[in-house]
């Protein structure tokens, strides 16, 4: 691989640099280096987004023709590295990163049109009707039920661990609307609105005191047929490939944002441990490693392609990469890593902290990403995942 800027490379990256300068206020860039997972309030995340969208970069990685800025794949790292190095605030990956390339993949033109503006505006903020109580990593089998009533679905049953369902106005849902036959084969694809009556959403907190996930209860919830995304019953299809882009997009120049600056911080503090130092070294290795085989995989795809079982290896290696970092940030806390009172670091902390804003939220952040392997399908799920459709074991 030719890994030098070309001259239209730099000026790329310079003008990247120069709209950060310009746009991204210091509470802004707080809220980034604070944030605890890639999920950060939408008082940051939408203002950010309104300076993006005004600007035709807020959606990186979709087609031209659908709102995409039409970056070129050295652009797109170029633009994923800068941001993440500057502590941008990510957006949520909902809308922008899942639903969105399905809704281009998949969408009616009436869809298209209606859902996708929408998305790059922010007019729409989006959570994901997954998992069930009995119901994780084994997603075919969820139960909650949609009955065809004319020109809707009826829909009883829960959801568990929506992320920020209690901000969201729009879900992407996954319902059983047939139980014969293999479990797969019996799932449907909606779209619906929050607002729908008969739609309780209850608070699930986490051990660190955030309100990030929920419990979403259906009663009767009435979804138009119009709100399906591909054909009744093969909504497993639509499913795996939204979630090639969940456990594929993205990139992990946010992992080694993160650990560069643990690394200036110790250089900054004089901080002389050989095994930390080791520790810092092996990892920033790994990471580079990663960052090649994502180059890679990423340059070998049309605009708007889904990564396909690539996006397997880049799940399991970056959420593992990310715990090691976690934990690096862990130790340099030290006995200050559990200083910290529940959503104190968000908008303005309460706490004093013990160097970088990464340090400051060193524990919630290690407690969260524990999750990061599992979420998504495990990570035990995507090696058998490459075992099959790239080993051909």
């Amino acid at each position: 691989m030719n890994l030098n800027f070309s001259t239209d490379d730099i000026a790329f990256r310079d003008e990247i640099r120069a709209f950060l300068k310009d746009n991204l206020t210091p509470e802004l860039a707080a809220a980034g280096r604070k944030a605890t997972s890639v999920f950060i309030e939408p008082e940051y995340t939408l203002a950010w987004q309104a300076k993006l969208n005004e600007r035709g970069w807020v959606a990186p990685h979709w087609p031209k023709e659908y709102g995409g800025p039409g970056f070129t794949e050295t652009q797109k790292a170029i633009f994923a590295a800068e941001f993440a190095a500057a502590g941008a605030p990510s957006l949520s990956p909902m809308g922008l990163s899942m639903v969105g390339p399905c809704i281009i993949g998949y969408g009616t033109p009436e869809q298209k049109a209606y859902y996708l503006p929408r998305l790059l505006n922010g007019e729409d903020y989006w959570c994901q009707g997954y998992s069930e109580p009995g119901s994780g990593s084994d997603l075919a089998s969820l139960q909650l039920k949609a009955e065809r009533d004319g020109d809707d679905y009826v829909l009883n049953g829960t959801k568990i661990w929506t992320t920020h369902a209690h901000h969201a106005n729009k879900m992407f849902c996954l319902v059983r609307t047939r139980t014969e036959g293999k479990p797969q084969t019996g799932i449907t694809f909606l779209l619906l609105d929050m607002k729908t009556p008969g739609i309780k959403v209850d608070p699930i907190r986490t051990m660190t005191g955030e309100h990030e996930f929920n419990q979403v209860f259906f009663d009767d919830v009435r979804v138009p047929v119009s709100g399906r995304l591909g054909e009744e019953n093969d909504g497993w299809t639509v499913a795996k490939y939204l979630l090639e882009f969940e456990r594929g997009g993205g990139t992990s120049a946010g992992v080694k944002a993160a650990l560069d600056r643990l690394r200036r911080y110790r250089i900054m503090k004089g901080i002389d441990d050989p095994i930390l130092a080791k520790k810092l070294e092996q990892v920033s290795i790994k990471v580079e490693a990663l960052l090649m085989t994502e180059h890679r995989i990423v340059a070998s795809l049309s605009a708007g392609a889904s990564p396909g079982p690539a996006a397997s290896i880049l799940k399991a290696q970056r959420t593992e990469l990310m715990q090691e970092v976690d934990e690096i940030g862990i130790e340099m806390a030290g006995i200050f890593a559990g200083v910290y009172e529940p959503e104190s670091w968000l908008p303005t902390p309460n706490i004093t902290p013990v160097g970088p804003d990464e340090l400051a939220v060193a524990m919630p952040r290690y407690l969260n990403d524990r999750a990061a392997s599992i979420y998504g399908g495990s990570n035990e799920v995507q090696r058998n995942i490459v075992a099959k459709a790239v080993l051909r074991l």
